[in-house]
């Protein structure tokens, strides 16, 4: 534009719309001012958000490439009308339109130059070379919100809010634009003509001009068209400057039209110039694919700072998708949006970034969104107004973010599926592009999970193949390996094994490149696991690994078996897989599983070296049959010692294989415990002794061996345990002793006589006898007198013994002890007590048996008159036996003195234990001990023997001497109380007592001597009544006995203390002092000691009877008196003299004492003994009626003592005790029983009889009872909830009921609710007492009475009340419960009407469709309440989906199926605007009928029986055959909401059949009679034509194989074409639901009999055709050929028809089929050119 005409129409502006040069002022223009200056302050949470703007700009398609090449002529076309309607402000680079010679681009210099000269310190200009702006771009940019752009958001524009640029006036006050022509500038301060500032355009003449900007520029290039200047302010140009270098390089990865952006800062030293350029370097590996609407490219960026050489590069793979717009998510500002464009970037390698964080989110400019994503998000999203963030609520947004794991999905499979000629290590880096980690935005990591559970469904993980052949599977399907595994399959590899069975159980294996720890958290986000513990048993046995591999590669494999055992195949199948090598018995190799070796009981060992293995394989040879030992190969365990995991294995084979490590010396320990037959018993013998031999065995550890192993015995058994080994008999000792082996039973083994043979086993010679040389040495073989017995008997030392035996005997007992062998008891009893020692008596018991000194061993004989000593027969022996003295001694024989002492009293106790000891034989003792006495020789041996024996006759049978007491006079008390045994001397006669001096050496007791204990000890109660004399021995006993504790417990519960009351125990006695004789007045009966009967000598032991239980303290005597007035009590005896009595007591001892002893005064306070009007009660629980207890009694049962009503209460002498009844805590007063009121509260059932003066008192008490702090008791609230409070709509319980306020008059009267009657109660009462009517549950808030008033709302009929109590609900926000009850009033009158469901109401019904289904609240309700009922009630604004399915149901009920036009046109007008998934099945469930157009009406039919118009010559057909009507009704005019696209989908989503599907065609059958001519082939069957149809058939989309096409093809070049006089007949047939079918005729024109290779066509076909009957032809050629090609893909004939169709039109002229398909997308694929080029003889008429 010239500067002329862009000056006038500045001036235009200025003049028409801010009134300059008018002589009347804008009366909005300080509103107008205020406005933008507002919003540019704050709209932008920064200040410099303008430099987004100055980048934004609209684009006609925003998607990158979305115009396809087949429909680029006409989309140029359309770009062209749309430039020439929209014309949009030139602020936004990216919405600029651009020459198409130019690249374009985007520059910011900032300069400290002060080019505008205002005074600014830098100053920031953006050049952009742009087509440069418009008057219309100018109109807009000078007014509020009128942005150019909106509306168009279906063409691309980016830019909407009619605002941005007014945001350049945060960082600068006069901001200045050229561009085409406008020179002008801006001022944030109103303008001197008008008031105005910001919007006011102001022509510049002077600073700066075009020579300025030039020489910033540079005078190197041309300017370009636009320039917008910004004179920073001064407190703004670090911010731009640090804003500027910030800019994130991936901003154009998403502008379509920018292809380079530059910041430049000039410095006045051009060194400090600093310069940064982002820019896309290349766009490469574009791809379209149809199926999915996508594309797909390769964006190559670039960035450059300060002139550096060396650029910063990342690729970005790029995945733009299109998504139909969902209709829940539309919105009205995207209202003309029919498709989601959602591009992903995907960054390989490091991102471009120039600040700490790189935006996730992009909608064509970045947000300030961190989502934690691998990948960038581009959309339309609708921006907050700051665009820091998108909308998380906008259901636009989260429409288009529900899209985004699909697209993602998509990108990532045509990326990995790209990348599919590569190697399989190229694939893993591709999978760093999940979302793995958790995004802190709850929205985005619902994506993450969403594109979590997507893939899951897809085959994009590459597996392990043993092909080239690459194989991707689901996630699911895949399973990683251990990587030590990996390690041990890459050695497999390297020698050559296969292993193509890797994945053949159960599960697919994942890539090696991909199972690596770089990839863990990917693969964890995958689900992708470990492969199952068994599938490492079952490849390792379907493999045959172990047997395969060497040595090295085995124990590799026996280590990885090994180090996961525990974790993993312990309870696998690899405890079956036969992992371990062995050396058999015949020494072959062989294998052996874990549970084969622990079902067989077999050990698979090792030797510490290689000369102990060969050494034990030799032996095992014979030996391994019994111990199921066998030994690795020496192989296996040479690799194994040098192996580095050695450690691991050895303690797999040990802890699970159970495999040892065993010397000789281990190994013959395990074998002894296997020997079983007498054979291996005589080898393992042989085996030890050449082991020992040749040093295989040390000595200690041969002994050890020999001591344990089994033996073959005489019998030849095989014998496992022993205490003995025994030499042969043959020519034994112990043979000539014993005669034959005595302890057989306790292990004492005889040595077969084959161990004294000669032998050879395993190789090796044994001589005769010297295997049991070996045995007696090791094995301890051995004979008498070297022979140790067992704990057992000895037969033969039961009879008599030669005198050699005896000798030997000896020798043998000799010979063990001086060998420290302690003789087993069984043994040497036998020894001792075996008759086989000659003495005086015969053969007699060593035991038995004294060898003695003559001097005291006669004396013994002549006076002993009890036995006789047998003396040993020392001739007999040879005089031999001294020299066995020690050996006698051992075995029992006597030679003492003492010893014969012991052997008389023996014999002693063994005459009193036969038979009853008479006097005779007692005095006889006595004698003997009295002699022995007198020579001088003491009894002592003897009288220790027999004094604690119990043979003794005493009083209380028989007793021992020490157990026994000789009486006397003494006793004679103590044998009163107590049961001591004294000796019989009735029995013994009275010459016994001439014995004291013996029976005291015996142990008789013969004086009491103090003896108190021992009568104390043996104490019991006497029959007879117990004398005084006696009651003073017993206090004698408590007084001097050492322990008489047992005893005065004894004493405490027995009754032997006389009293006045007879016979009691001390703790019922008492001895009262004088001054307490009061107390006795209280009760009777009182038992006191007997004095009388006593006398005053027992006053000497009233300590000790005391201690026994005497009560004589006044504490004692008053707990006495206190049981005793409990059990009146209990037996209801306590009478009214008692009582006053004991309130006597209690004044005379409080005087005397200051107070009563304990258990008296606790009674007094505890125990109920006052009579009261409910019982009685205790004094704390009772109350001395008063006048002021009279009200309050009327409500409440209340304790009164003395009250007028009481019957059995006390006389009136009780109020004489008033001051002691109120010290034992009785109540006088109401204000001190409020706990009585409380507890005791009785509302009686008639409420009209409770007055208002009880209730009052009532509130007292209740005061009276808070003010300490506790809460009402649960049973209290219980028993007020009772209807006794009067209120306006009659009797309530409390907290049924409000107190009414000023909180209340606001929106109610009195009588609307049940409030509190205030006339009864009186008013300041129920004020001052409003606390405690809360405490009640009385509501006394406003706020609080909403549901207690709701609840008293639908009981109420009167229209005027009901609406202000539903104001008040309204006012205080309230929500039922449940919405489902009858809410809703509907009124018929002032007080008449209907409560309803809110489900049967409706706010509104604009389309007035609904009067008689639904309650419409507008016509009875104010806005106010009826945005009340929505709130509250949910009451829906209008009429939903359901609703209008119920309409529909009773329309199509109706007899009259006829509809008005405005009402069908409503209802559906209604459908389409709310179509959803929902909807559909909906209306699927109710619509039976549809509305189907029958002349100017609109009638309901069966959906069966109607149909869509699909196919214009169907719908002719049959409008013009058909007597009713058929299809269905469409709008005469169609909206933006009501269109016939849109219905058509309603239609058949709801089952009405489109008619091109529902009809089905009869043709003629044989169409070969005379009017049927041939025609050449190739006038028909063009090359064009196959062109066309190879190139579809090629579509990747479709999938057919070339020799499929071909075949395809062959079969039309194939055909015989013949030509039509005149069409054929043909039936179109529809069915109806009633079975019949609506036929209508037409003529056909094509058929091709694909059976019979036939092709019919009219014979005009070829001739001259009108463009009508081209048209017509070419559709019906297109159809048939289609039809007959794609049988088997019927949803690709309308596609494949469509194109032959265009072909037809252009007669299938090569060339112009070629540019067809080129703009289609479609190529011929070599194979199939070469198909055409070679194609057989029979097509050369064709080609």
């Amino acid at each position: 534009m010239a500067a002329a005409a862009a000056r006038a129409h500045v001036e235009r502006i200025r003049r028409e719309r801010f009134y300059i040069g008018r002589e009347e002022r804008n009366p909005l223009a300080e509103d107008i001012h205020q406005a933008v200056s507002y919003l540019s302050e704050e709209l932008y949470s920064k200040d410099v958000h303008f430099l987004m703007e100055l980048i934004q700009r609209h684009l006609a398609y925003s998607q990158r490439k979305s115009i396809s090449y087949r429909n680029l002529l006409s989309a140029m076309t359309s770009c062209e009308i749309i430039c020439r309607i929209v014309k949009t402000p030139k602020m936004n680079a990216e919405d600029n339109e651009y020459p198409l010679d130019v690249a374009p681009a985007l520059e910011f210099v900032i300069t400290k130059k002060d080019i505008t000269a205002t005074g600014a310190d830098s100053t920031l200009l953006v050049f952009n070379n742009e087509r440069g702006f418009s008057s219309a771009n100018i109109e807009s940019i000078c007014r509020i919100g009128k942005s150019t752009k909106k509306g168009n958001r279906h063409l691309g524009y980016i830019g909407e809010k009619g605002i941005g640029f007014k945001s350049v006036f945060l960082v600068s006050s006069q901001p200045h634009i050229f561009s085409n022509g406008y020179q002008i500038k801006f001022s944030e301060e109103p303008s001197a003509d008008c008031d105005i500032g910001y919007i006011v355009p102001e022509w510049v003449d002077g600073k700066p001009n075009l020579d300025d900007i030039q020489e910033v520029y540079g005078y190197s290039k041309s300017l370009p068209t636009t320039t917008i200047i910004l004179p920073l302010k001064t407190d703004k140009i670090l911010a731009v400057k640090e804003e500027l270098s910030s800019t994130h390089p991936e901003i154009l990865l998403f502008l379509s039209k920018i292809k380079q952006l530059s910041v430049r800062e000039i410095n006045d030293d051009p060194k400090a110039t600093k310069i940064s350029q982002i820019s896309i370097s290349s766009e490469v590996d574009y791809k379209t694919r149809k199926d999915v609407d996508a594309e797909s490219y390769t964006l190559h960026l670039a960035m450059q700072e300060n002139g550096k050489g060396e650029e910063d590069e990342c690729t970005y793979y790029m995945w733009k998708q299109k998504f139909a717009v969902k209709p829940e998510c539309r919105i009205q500002k995207r209202m003309e949006v029919d498709q989601w464009v959602i591009t992903l970037a995907f960054p390989h390698g490091k991102r471009l970034s120039k600040g700490a964080r790189s935006p996730s989110v992009y909608a064509f400019l970045p947000t300030e969104m961190v989502t934690n994503l691998p990948f960038i998000i581009q959309a339309d999203f609708i921006l907050a107004s700051s665009r820091e963030s998108i909308l998380f609520d906008n259901k636009w947004n989260r429409g288009i973010l529900d899209c985004v794991p699909s697209a993602f999905v998509k990108a990532f499979g045509a990326l990995l599926k790209s990348s599919s000629n590569a190697s399989l290590f190229a694939l893993p880096p591709i999978f760093r592009f999940l979302p793995i980690e958790a995004s802190s935005i709850s929205l985005f990591d619902s994506i993450r999970l969403s594109i979590k559970n997507k893939i899951a469904a897809e085959d994009i993980i590459p597996c392990e193949s043993c092909t080239t052949k690459k194989v991707f599977c689901k996630p699911t399907e895949v399973s990683r390996l251990d990587r030590a595994f990996w390690r041990i399959l890459n050695m497999v590899q390297k020698l050559g094994i296969n292993l193509r069975s890797l994945s053949s159980h159960g599960t697919f294996v994942l890539s090696s490149y991909l199972d690596c720890q770089e990839y863990d958290n990917v693969l964890k986000f995958l689900g992708i696991g470990y492969a199952d513990y068994g599938w490492y048993s079952k490849f390792i046995e379907g493999s045959n690994l172990m047997k395969e591999v060497p040595e090295e590669v085995y124990l590799e494999l026996l280590s990885f078996v090994a180090e996961n055992w525990w974790t993993k195949f312990t309870n696998t199948y690899m405890k079956h897989v036969p992992l371990v090598k062995y050396v058999g018995g015949n020494g072959a190799l062989s294998y052996y599983s874990v549970e084969c070796i622990k079902t067989n009981s077999v050990s698979i060992c090792l030797a510490p070296n290689v000369n102990d293995l060969s050494w034990l394989i030799c032996w095992n040879q014979d030996l391994s049959g019994a111990s199921g030992l066998f030994f690795m190969p020496l192989s296996t365990q040479g690799s194994l010692n040098v192996l580095l995991g050695r450690r691991q294995v050895m303690d797999w084979l040990q802890n699970v294989v159970r495999s040892k490590v065993l010397t000789p010396y281990e190994y013959a320990i395990l074998v002894a415990k296997a020997l079983n037959t007498r054979r291996l018993v005589l080898v393992y013998c042989h085996f030890l002794h050449h082991s020992h031999e040749k040093k295989y065995i040390t000595d200690g550890n041969i002994t050890k061996l020999c001591c344990a192993m089994p033996v073959v015995d005489n019998n030849g058994y095989v014998i496992n345990g022993r205490s003995s080994l025994l030499v042969p008999a043959k020519g034994s000792k112990w043979a000539a002793l014993m005669v034959s082996n005595p302890w057989r039973a306790h292990n004492y083994i005889e040595l077969s006589a084959d161990y004294t043979c000669a032998g050879t086993f395993a190789g090796k010679c044994t001589s005769e006898d010297q295997l049991m040389s070996f045995l007696r040495t090791y094995a301890h073989a051995v004979d008498l007198p070297f022979m140790r017995p067992p704990n057992a008997s000895f037969p033969n030392a039961s009879s008599p013994l030669t005198m050699e035996n005896a000798l030997l005997l000896l020798q043998w007992i000799r010979n063990l002890r001086s060998s420290n062998f302690q003789l087993p008891q069984n043994f040497l009893s036998c020894i001792r007590n075996g008759k086989w020692l000659k003495t005086s008596n015969g053969y007699s018991a060593p035991s038995e048996s004294f060898l003695t000194s003559a001097e005291w061993g006669k004396l013994l004989q002549t006076q002993s008159a009890f036995v006789v000593l047998p003396m040993i027969d020392q001739e007999f022996y040879g005089n031999n036996l001294n020299a066995y003295k020690v050996e006698l001694g051992a075995i029992g024989v006597m030679f003492e003195f003492a010893d014969a002492l012991v052997h008389i009293g023996n014999h002693f106790m063994s005459i009193s234990t036969a038979s009853t000891l008479s006097q005779a034989n007692l005095l006889s003792l006595l004698n003997f001990i009295r002699y022995l006495n007198e020579k001088h020789l003491t009894p002592v041996h003897l009288i220790e023997r027999i004094k604690n024996h119990c043979w003794l006759k005493t009083s209380f049978g028989y007793r021992s001497p020490v157990s026994s007491i000789l009486f006397d006079s003494e006793w004679e008390a103590a044998s009163a109380v107590s049961s001591l045994p004294f000796v019989h001397s009735t029995y013994y006669g009275g010459d016994i007592f001439g014995y004291k001096r013996e029976l005291e050496l015996l142990g008789v007791l013969t004086g009491f001597k103090q003896n108190y204990q021992l009568v104390i000890d043996n104490f019991k109660f006497p029959t007879n009544p117990i004398t005084n004399t006696v009651t003073i021995f017993m206090l004698k006993c408590v007084r001097y006995a050492a322990y008489p504790q047992d005893f005065l417990k004894r004493l405490k519960e027995w009754k032997w203390l006389k009293t006045n009351a007879g016979f009691r125990s001390p703790a019922e006695t008492f001895h009262v002092e004088d001054e307490w004789k009061c107390l006795l007045k209280i009760v009777d009966a009182v038992p006191l000691l007997d004095l009388d009967f006593y006398g005053d000598k027992i006053m000497l032991y009233l300590g000790e009877l005391r201690k026994a239980g005497l009560v004589t303290s006044l504490e004692g005597i008053s707990n006495g008196i206190a049981c005793r007035i409990r059990q009146l009590l209990y037996a209801s005896s306590f009478t009214m003299e008692r009582r006053l009595a004991l309130l006597a007591c209690y004044r005379e001892l409080s005087t005397k004492l200051c107070g009563l002893p304990g258990g008296l005064t606790n009674l007094m306070h505890c125990e109920k003994w006052l009579n009261t009007s409910l019982g009685f009660r205790a004094p704390k629980e009772a109350i001395l009626f008063g006048p002021e207890w009279g009200p309050i009694s009327q409500i409440c049962s209340l304790p009164f003592v003395g009250d007028n009503n009481s019957q059995k209460g006390m006389a009136k002498e009780i109020y004489s005790y008033r001051n002691e009844l109120i010290s034992l805590g009785a109540t006088t007063g109401l204000e001190q029983g409020a706990a009585f009121v409380i507890s005791g509260l009785n509302i009686p059932n008639d409420a009209s009889s409770v007055t208002a003066e009880a209730v009052n008192s009532l509130l007292k008490c209740i005061r009276n009872w808070r003010r300490n702090g506790s809460a009402l008791p649960n049973n209290f609230m219980v028993r007020i909830a009772t209807k006794w409070v009067k209120t306006t709509a009659g009797y309530r319980q409390p907290n049924g009921c409000l107190l009414f306020d000023s909180s209340f008059s606001s929106f109610l009267h009195m009588k609307d609710g049940p409030f509190i009657d205030e006339a009864f109660y009186g008013q300041e009462v129920l004020v001052s007492f409003k606390n405690e009517l809360e405490t009640l549950g009385v509501i006394v808030n406003a706020r609080a009475g909403c549901a207690l008033m709701a609840q008293h709302l639908r009981g109420l009929s009167n229209t005027d009340a009901i609406s202000r109590i539903y104001s008040y609900l309204e006012a205080f926000h309230w929500r039922p419960y449940y919405t489902n009850d009858n809410w809703i009033w509907i009124p018929k009158g002032r007080n008449e009407g209907q409560w309803v469901n809110p489900t049967g109401c409706v706010l509104y019904d604009n389309c007035s469709l609904f009067s008689s289904q639904l309650h419409v609240l507008v016509n009875w309700y104010d806005q106010k309440l009826l945005r009340f009922f929505n709130t509250a009630f949910s009451v829906k604004n209008d009429p939903a989906i359901a609703d209008y399915c119920k309409l529909w149901s009773t329309w199509q009920s109706a007899t009259n199926s006829i509809l008005r036009q405005e009402d069908c046109r409503a209802f559906w007008e209604f459908i389409c605007k709310h179509w959803s998934t929902e909807t559909q099945k909906l209306l699927s469930g109710c619509v039976v009928k549809v509305p189907a157009r029958s002349g100017g009406k609109i009638m309901l039919v069966k959906k069966q029986n109607a149909f869509i118009p699909d196919d214009l010559v169907l719908e002719d057909l049959f409008e013009k055959q058909a007597e009713q009507p058929l299809f269905v009704w469409y709008p005469s005019a169609s909206t933006v909401f009501l269109c016939r696209t849109k219905l058509n989908e309603i239609y058949n989503s709801i089952g009405v059949q489109k008619i091109s599907k529902a009809v089905s065609k009869d043709e003629c059958k044989d169409l070969t009679h005379e009017s049927v001519t041939t025609v050449r082939t190739g006038t028909v069957i063009k090359p064009g034509l196959l062109r066309i149809i190879l190139a579809f058939l090629a579509d990747p989309i479709i999938g057919i194989s070339p020799e499929k096409r071909h075949q395809m093809v062959a079969s039309l070049t194939n055909v015989t074409v013949y030509g039509l006089s005149r069409p054929f007949d043909m039936n179109y047939r529809a069915a109806l639901s009633s079975g019949q079918s609506i036929v209508v005729r037409s003529a056909g024109m094509f058929r091709w009999e694909r059976e019979n290779s036939k092709l019919f066509l009219p014979n005009k076909y070829n001739g001259s055709l009108s463009n009508t009957e081209r048209i017509e032809y070419g559709t019906y050629f297109a159809e048939e050929i289609s039809k007959g090609l794609l049988s088997e893909r019927t949803d690709q004939i309308a596609a494949l028809t469509e194109l032959v169709k265009l072909g037809f039109l252009l007669d299938f002229e090569v060339p112009a089929v070629k540019h067809l398909l080129k703009l289609k997308n479609l190529r011929v694929h070599e194979d199939d050119e070469l198909f055409l080029a070679y194609s057989p003889a029979s097509w050369c008429e064709i080609m």
